[in-house]
């Protein structure tokens, strides 16, 4: 037998324990079992999703233009954005908009202040319509 195959019973118990990770993973985002009979909320164990990568967008704004007008760019050219100056800015995480906020100046780096935050079931709105 090859080094990379298993046994039948070495898949097995790979399988449940797949099967057993899912099952937590679906108890923490559902709120499983999340409160007592006093009906106090116990915390949940979300410690296994704190090195999941996600990806932060912060947009600025948009435009649209012709590949004539593209081409045409250079060096110190300013292209014209939808968003006015002071507007808030969309605040993504994997392409979805969570929040909004506005530009900030930290250390002599640019950062984002949240100042509004979408509410769970309005993300959830349009997860549906797409």
């Amino acid at each position: 037998m090859a080094d990379n195959e298993q046994t039948p019973d070495q898949l097995m118990a790979d399988l449940e324990n797949v099967a057993s990770a899912a099952g937590g993973v679906a108890d923490a985002t559902t709120g499983a079992g999340a409160t007592t009979g006093a009906g106090a909320k116990e915390s949940r164990d979300l410690g296994f999703l704190s090195d999941v990568a996600l990806q932060v967008t912060v947009e600025v704004g948009r435009t649209k233009m012709t590949i004539q007008d593209l081409l045409q760019l250079g060096q110190g050219s300013v292209i014209e954005l939808t968003k006015l100056a002071g507007e808030a800015l969309d605040i993504y995480i994997n392409h979805k908009q969570v929040a909004r906020g506005e530009a900030v100046i930290v250390n002599e780096k640019f950062g984002v202040r949240l100042t509004d935050i979408i509410a769970p079931e309005d993300r959830m709105g349009t997860l549906s319509n797409k």
